[in-house]
């Protein structure tokens, strides 16, 4: 499973910028919609494309590991029930 550490990365930006900073904004300044940017935040194991990731990447000036982090998923081979 892949975890996103967006809400961590807005809160940085905000800290460092010294002001808040919406969904709304980075939304229209990545081009991604605002409710991919919610639902990256809210639903665990949300899936997405590597042009949200390259957006997002770009938007905070950081790397792919500082955005995702990789959690092996125990079921993740599991044999699916028929």
């Amino acid at each position: 499973m892949l975890r996103f550490h967006l809400k961590e990365l807005i809160a940085e930006k905000e800290f460092q910028e010294n002001r808040r900073i919406t969904l709304i904004e980075i939304a229209d300044e990545t081009g991604i919609n605002r409710m991919t940017l919610s639902k990256i935040i809210n639903h665990r194991g949300y899936s997405t494309v590597t042009d949200t990731i390259d957006r997002l990447c770009a938007y905070f000036d950081c790397k792919v590991e500082k955005l995702v982090t990789y959690i092996p998923d125990s079921d993740a081979f599991a044999p699916r029930a028929k």
